[in-house]
């Protein structure tokens, strides 16, 4: 088949190598001049397990605090109609999360998906020998007994699937991270054995390659600028008429909703901007092993090869390119009471802020839609890194006409 791929981000690069390496002609179009250039670039770096990322999926981790220096969900001044509905949905599904104490069916399809992305990212890494900057195990910080309540649902998600989560106390936790501050306080904290960070853009970077080397075509500094149905087509910016293809699968993150809309394909589809800083590697006795989440503040530090990546915070309806001062603060003082003297802030120090495309039950739309021909792949939020693997084998197999490896129930667009 001749398939159209609109999106070089994580999810776009993954699902163009699985397709092409099931044989099909695959063309990816990206605005921008390289892969991996936007929500993908610099993030927080957690791949498993998937649903501890912080804004993952509504219940599965703190109920947002909205004002104040310690707010963890700032509001724009510009928030839209379609911003206000989307919060609104998120939390009534958090709430209906923390009453229940179970995890939403949302966060089993989550969860499933992310275990299956976990097996096929492990699987490409080592059938293809991809160098990338990665580091296992996962700790969550938990400050008080309020963090793990909050957690409940999530955890009963990971558990039912099978996953080992041991609960330690402070002395423990430091064990397991020597670098963690002494005067930091600390209830205790969840051990993820199984857990692991890694370098998402420079995984994308390498699978590009990969996806090249069988046949995939991609088209930097292209901007399209509109679909069509019937049959399916991508019409570039600046061309009289659309290129056809025998499938479209659309992968273009935020700017998914508007390309869908005028074909009447409507989705709730926001930006929630998120930010991180990352700064070289100071002392490594000092520093973080593996990836660390601090469940009070929703921050995820992660060691990723000699840098020390910090990031989180969540931001609706700003559209300013510079994060908020205030999310600033709050991620280098955490890295500061978690791993004070680890890095070095003198030079070589990148900030960075993305837009995660969410939904608002949390996870992606995988999957056909009315539109014949039209496919999607998009609304992974923050869990883009952890989920793309999988959700692009699942995409691929379904557009060959194959039964995936995983139920896809909660993941099509047509729940909304």
């Amino acid at each position: 088949m001749k398939i159209a791929i609109v999106g070089a981000g994580i999810v776009g690069v993954t699902t163009a190598h699985e397709l092409a390496q099931d044989g099909h002609a695959v063309t990816v179009f990206e605005q921008r001049s390289a892969a991996a250039e936007e929500a993908s670039f610099a993030t927080g770096g957690l791949l498993a397990p998937g649903v501890l990322s912080p804004w993952s999926a509504p219940g599965a981790s703190q109920t947002p605090a909205y004002f104040g220096r310690h707010a963890t969900l700032r509001l724009g001044s510009g928030l839209t109609l379609a911003d206000l509905s989307w919060l609104r949905r998120w939390r009534r599904a958090a709430r209906a999360s923390a009453r229940s104490g179970e995890p939403l069916p949302s966060l089993a399809a989550l969860e499933r998906l992310a275990r299956y992305s976990h097996a096929r990212l492990q699987h490409l890494a080592e059938s293809l020998d991809l160098q990338f900057e990665h580091s296992p195990g996962a700790l969550l910080l938990l400050r008080t007994p309020r963090d793990a309540q909050a957690l409940a649902p999530a955890l009963k998600a990971l558990r039912d699937a099978g996953s080992t989560i041991r609960e330690v106390d402070a002395d423990t936790a430091r064990t397991l991270e020597p670098g963690l501050s002494h005067a930091l306080p600390l209830t205790s904290a969840l051990h993820v054995p199984d857990g692991l960070a890694g370098n998402c853009r420079q995984f994308a970077l390498l699978l590009r390659q990969a996806a090249q080397q069988h046949g995939a075509q991609f088209h930097f500094n292209t901007r399209v600028a509109r679909l069509t149905g019937h049959p399916a087509g991508v019409q570039v910016e600046g061309e009289s008429a659309p290129r056809p293809f025998d499938a479209v699968v659309l992968c273009a993150g935020v700017q998914s909703a508007a390309l869908l809309q005028p074909l009447g394909q409507r989705l709730p589809l926001v930006a929630l901007h998120g930010s991180s800083v990352s700064a070289p590697l100071r002392e490594e006795l000092h520093a973080p092993l593996g990836v660390v989440v601090d469940v009070q503040t929703q921050t995820t530090i992660a060691r990723l090869g000699q840098r020390v990546r910090v990031s989180g915070g969540a931001e609706l309806g700003r559209s300013a390119a510079q994060a908020h001062p205030q999310t600033l603060k709050t991620l280098y003082r955490v890295l500061g009471e978690c791993f004070p003297g680890g890095v070095s802030h003198s030079s070589g120090v990148q900030v960075w802020r993305g837009a995660r495309p969410m939904l608002p039950d949390g996870p992606p739309a995988v999957g056909a839609t009315a539109v014949p021909g039209l496919w999607l792949n998009l609304g992974h939020g923050a869990s883009g890194w952890a989920l793309a693997c999988g959700s692009a084998r699942a995409l691929a197999d379904q557009i060959t006409g194959r039964t995936p490896d995983i139920s896809l129930e909660g993941l099509g667009a047509q729940r909304f």
